[in-house]
C-alpha cells in the first residue's frame, strides 16, 4: 500500500467522523427541531380559520385574530380572500 493511499484513507475517516458528529449534535437537532415545530404551516392558518368563522360566524379580518386559535408562530402569513397566505400556500 502507497503512502497516498493511507493517507487518503485518513482524510476520507476523518471527514466522515466530522460530518458524523456534527450530523449527530444532540443539542443542534433539539434546537433546530424546536424551531420547526414553533412554525404554523399554510394548512394550520387555515385550519385556524374555519374554527375561526364556526365559533364566531364571520372570517377573520387579520391574522392576529387567529392567535388563540394556532400553536406557533403564523406572522408569516395573512389572509386573502378568507383563506391563508404565505409560505407554502
Amino acid at each position: 500500500m502507497h503512502l497516498t493511499h493511507v493517507a487518503m484513507a485518513a482524510a476520507v475517516t476523518v471527514s466522515v467522523a466530522g460530518v458524523s458528529y456534527s450530523a449527530l449534535d444532540p443539542a443542534k437537532l433539539e434546537s433546530q427541531a424546536r424551531v420547526v415545530a414553533d412554525r404554523a404551516s399554510c394548512r394550520t392558518v387555515d385550519s385556524a380559520i374555519v374554527a375561526y368563522v364556526g365559533i364566531n360566524g364571520e372570517a377573520p379580518a387579520t391574522i392576529t385574530e387567529l392567535a388563540g386559535y394556532v400553536k406557533g408562530d403564523i406572522t408569516a402569513y395573512s389572509i386573502a380572500g378568507g383563506v391563508a397566505a404565505g409560505p407554502g400556500c
